[in-house]
């Protein structure tokens, strides 16, 4: 392999640093067709980012921190995911351009305060993608379906944890779950976490017993007390529990509840509507009654 990259100068334009796991993965990236290579967009797109941060630039531009404008990451991030769901192509487009904006934008305010580069970025992420896929740049390790894949993942991530205890750090395994990810979406990550160390129950049936252990503890207290408010919180932590044993996303199977419920009350405003009423002013049974047939309606369409 090494006399090929040779043959072909790979190694020479790389300063024969054929030695780095992400240069040599690189390397023999670069040899098959059609590889991605100059970027002349995304090298245009932080110029520009660049250009607005300069003294003449822009004025908003210029005054953000990462605090500023740190909750358009998310916002950005779920436009583009509303985006997906909604199967639109080219919505789907103009968000990732700005979710992408968010990321050069951080990257530019880092590096006017002399934190990290854009450059700093990308070595970060490349060092992780080749490290934590050794099944695919020739580490002696195979994969051959998915399973295999995440079973490799935690094993790497465990021991890069291992080695970040040796090193010296003393953050807990869980800090790598953000605290600013939606509540379902930290539980599952919080308890798949614990579960890699062992800490989880046996069989799916166990923890439906833990919901059910919860709940009554929360029927225990006093309605819109704290702890009811804690206890409640215990419930939804169980249930999503369940979600992670069955192998079910939770954040996704309430936002599709979320958007299956949008549909069969819009499909119930629409029905009062022809009738020349609102759901305001109709009767609980009545209501009742539409919701069963824009159930009926929405299941007919699948």
């Amino acid at each position: 392999m090494l006399r090929a990259l040779e043959e072909r100068g790979l190694v020479a334009a790389l300063g024969g640093r054929h030695d780095e796991p992400r240069e040599l993965a690189d390397v023999q990236t670069l040899l098959r067709p059609n590889a991605p290579r100059g970027q002349r967009e995304l090298e245009q797109a932080v110029r520009t980012i660049w250009r607005l941060r300069q003294d003449d630039g822009c004025p908003w531009d210029r005054e953000q921190t990462h605090a500023s404008i740190a909750k358009n990451m998310i916002e950005e991030a779920y436009e583009a995911v509303d985006a997906i769901e909604a199967g639109d192509a080219a919505h789907l487009r103009e968000e990732l351009g700005d979710v992408l904006m968010q990321v050069l934008l951080h990257a530019q305010i880092a590096e006017d305060a002399g934190e990290f580069t854009f450059a700093d970025i990308c070595r970060d992420l490349d060092d992780k993608l080749v490290r934590r896929h050794p099944h695919v740049f020739g580490s002696g390790v195979a994969a051959h379906d998915s399973a295999e894949v995440l079973d490799i993942w935690s094993k790497v991530k465990l021991d890069e944890r291992r080695d970040a205890e040796q090193s010296g750090s003393t953050s807990s395994l869980l800090d790598a779950v953000p605290r600013a990810l939606p509540a379902l979406m930290q539980a599952q990550k919080i308890s798949k976490k614990a579960a890699n160390c062992g800490f989880d129950w046996e069989t799916t049936a166990d923890v439906w017993a833990k919901v059910d252990e919860e709940r009554a503890e929360f029927a225990a207290e006093e309605t819109g007390s704290e702890g009811a408010l804690e206890e409640f919180g215990d419930v939804l932590f169980s249930v999503v529990n369940v979600a992670r044993k069955e192998h079910i996303d939770a954040e996704t199977a309430l936002r599709r509840s979320c958007e299956k419920f949008r549909e069969r009350w819009a499909a119930m405003e629409k029905a009062a509507a022809e009738k020349s009423r609102s759901l305001a002013d109709v009767s609980r049974e009545e209501l009742e009654q539409l919701w069963t047939e824009a159930k009926r309606a929405g299941r007919s369409d699948s």
